[in-house]
């Protein structure tokens, strides 16, 4: 199940953490400026950054569904 699995390993940030931060939004314009907002409220990709790619998937996954 997609809301159990673990995008950022050292923030513990799961995809469901990412979707509900992404709530709201109708469809994906600015994927970077997504990325800031989700990273602002998550903290997601700020430990090691290896996260970084991952995040800015589900972010299209997500606002792209």
């Amino acid at each position: 199940m997609k809301e159990n699995y673990i995008v950022c390993n050292c923030k513990q940030v799961s995809y469901k953490d990412i979707a509900d931060a992404l709530e709201g939004h109708s469809k994906l314009e600015d994927v970077i400026g997504l990325f800031r907002e989700v990273q602002a409220i998550t903290h997601c990709s700020t430990g090691c950054g290896g996260c970084h790619d991952k995040v800015l998937d589900v972010i299209s996954e997500i606002m792209m569904a």
